[in-house]
């Protein structure tokens, strides 16, 4: 199953996407349905908010008044936020609760779904690390506030408040791993859903069920620096750490995608350090909850302080790996234990470029020369040795 997060800000666009998603055949939980569910006459969600607000968010037939509840709890008064946060923590948890059975159910209904969470609140509840993957649907603020007042018939002063107890779109940008234009026409939106799904959901969630890596390059191909691989790296991260829990002791963004300004492969590369090699192992066969795949054979390390001592058999660390089953975003995944000299020397090298420029410059020139010569990966690699040990000798 491929458990995908959809979010937007009010008029952003996003129930278009849904309904998009859902006629190409995603099963969507609906997070508004799901917070009317455990609010609705006789439940004893109700009951709570009627204790915390009182019998006046009550509607003549006993049900919830969602539009009187809504300008107690978005108001434009300095107690409104207070009141919001006393009724996030009766709904939220009944919500939770509520959505794990459906995504369950889901599951065991079909091991192949792609399931959708349409969440509004996903980035403000700070829940982005339990997906595969965060679609968010933007829209500029104008739009979006023509559409609650012409679409929805909501007063101008209540669509404001509305917008602006919403997380921002730069907030959204940084929590998503792809960002969906909703400002325009519906049919370019479903338009380029029907090719997320063809291109990445639909591989995405075979390859995750198969356990199989996504296909790549075998040869080295480099980018210009993309601002967006720092945000990507903490959304990996994040995953990685929920996947492993309390066996990994660390998880950082390592490589030369976590060095600002240093051109690269477009991969993220992460390390994972635990406690011993067989958490390790263990580890990096059950990160499929973060979008990635354990790869087959046997994975070893040649730490650069290492060079020259010994025989293989020294030199040689083993290591866990994992790749990225996402088609749509390329992730190397190291998964060490903490006694490997490798797990101290990759931080290192990496905090000694973001510190050092001059460093940062010859490390890009000598790696656009190794991919001009090496058609291999493990060539282009081996070249970069030599200019890694200088670095690090200069290290404390």
């Amino acid at each position: 199953m491929l458990f995908v997060g959809l979010t937007g800000g009010v008029g952003a666009g996003k129930s278009t996407a849904a309904a998009a998603l859902r006629e190409l055949g995603a099963v969507v939980v609906d997070a508004d349905a799901v917070a009317r569910e455990v609010v609705a006459p006789g439940t004893p969600g109700l009951a709570a908010v009627v204790a915390e607000f009182g019998e006046g968010v009550l509607g003549a037939d006993g049900a919830l008044d969602r539009p009187a509840l809504g300008r107690v709890v978005f108001g434009a008064d300095a107690g409104s936020a207070q009141r919001r946060r006393a009724l996030e923590a009766i709904t939220h948890p009944l919500v939770l609760r509520r959505t794990e059975q459906l995504v369950a159910a889901a599951q065991a209904a079909d091991p192949a779904a792609v399931v959708v969470h349409d969440i509004p609140l996903l980035v403000e509840l700070r829940r982005t690390d339990r997906y595969h993957l965060v679609l968010a649907v933007v829209a500029d603020e104008q739009v979006r506030l023509r559409r609650l007042v012409q679409g929805r018939g909501m007063a101008e002063d209540d669509a404001r408040a509305r917008l602006a107890a919403q997380a921002g779109d730069g907030a959204r940008r940084a929590a998503a791993d792809v960002l969906l234009d909703g400002s325009g026409d519906p049919q370019a939106l479903a338009e380029r859903l029907r090719v997320l799904w063809a291109e990445r959901l639909v591989p995405y969630e075979e390859h995750l069920r198969r356990g199989q890596r996504a296909p790549r390059r075998d040869r080295p191909v480099l980018v210009a620096p993309d601002p967006g691989w720092a945000a990507a790296g903490e959304r990996l991260v994040a995953r990685v750490a929920r996947a492993a829990g309390e066996r990994a002791l660390d998880v950082q963004h390592t490589g030369s995608t976590a060095v600002p300004g240093l051109l690269a492969k477009d991969c993220i590369d992460l390390q994972v350090v635990c406690a011993d090699l067989p958490t390790a192992l263990e580890v990096a066969a059950d990160l499929r909850g973060a979008g990635l795949v354990a790869e087959s054979g046997e994975w070893w390390d040649e730490p650069t302080s290492r060079r020259g001592q010994g025989d293989a058999s020294y030199r040689r660390v083993p290591k866990g790996f994992a790749a990225n089953a996402d088609p749509g975003r390329l992730v190397n995944c190291h998964v060490r234990h903490a006694a490997n000299p490798e797990v101290r020397e990759v931080v290192a090298f990496r905090d000694a470029l973001r510190a050092d420029p001059h460093a940062r410059e010859a490390y890009a020139l000598l790696k656009r020369g190794l991919a001009a010569k090496h058609r291999t990966i493990d060539d282009y690699a081996a070249g970069k040795t030599d200019f890694i040990a200088e670095v690090l000798s200069r290290t404390p």
